[in-house]
């Protein structure tokens, strides 16, 4: 009896999802197919039908809320319409807030995996490359028009959000890790031209 329609796109997409909390949580060396295929409900075997290797699953991890409009791993009380005209200041709230910074496993990847990126391989570096560009894209048409480099703005942005958030992560003192966020948060709000 063949599966229903969709069923295909569903199995992948819990795969995903149980490779992202995993990975956020553990690393990509820290996690196994069978770990991964636990997580989905699913048994190894059928790893294969879906992904080429683990690399590849890892490279479709990194997809975030910037490139993927089914995205659900949402933080609670955190909107972010990317419609929005004004969705720049929204990102760099959603980015660094309390929500974002508590729930790792359901994290932005970018923020949980640049390691693990840094020493992968090109089809992981070019993931990654395509997240962080969708989000320096986001943030730059939230940029008053006549501001000067707004490219150059947004990417100052965008790795102060991700790089506040992982620095902010790797403390043991959570005041610090705190200030440390908000910090991020104003300047980045300052740069990009957007009023607190």
């Amino acid at each position: 009896m063949p599966y229903p329609a969709g069923h295909s796109a569903e199995v992948k997409g819990k795969i995903v999802q149980s490779a992202r909390r995993l990975f956020n949580r553990h690393g990509f060396e820290g996690v196994s197919l069978d770990q991964i295929m636990s997580g989905a409900g699913l048994t190894r075997g059928g790893f294969y039908s879906y992904f080429q290797s683990k690399s590849d699953l890892y490279a479709e991890v990194l997809s975030c809320f910037f490139t993927d409009p089914e995205w659900k791993s949402c933080w609670e009380g955190v909107e972010v319409d990317l419609s929005s005209a004004n969705v720049g200041p929204q990102v760099v709230r959603a980015y660094l807030s309390r929500q974002h910074f508590e729930n790792v496993e359901n994290s932005c990847p970018m923020a949980a995996l640049p390691t693990d990126v840094s020493r992968s391989n090109d089809n992981a570096k070019r993931a990654f490359e395509t997240v962080f560009s969708a989000m320096v894209s986001v943030l730059e048409r939230s940029i008053a028009q006549g501001q000067p480099d707004r490219n150059n703005k947004a990417k100052a942005i965008a790795a102060m959000c991700v790089g506040g958030m992982v620095v902010a992560r790797a403390m043991a003192n959570r005041a610090l890790a705190d200030e440390l966020r908000d910090g991020c948060m104003t300047v980045a709000l300052e740069l990009g031209g957007w009023k607190e």
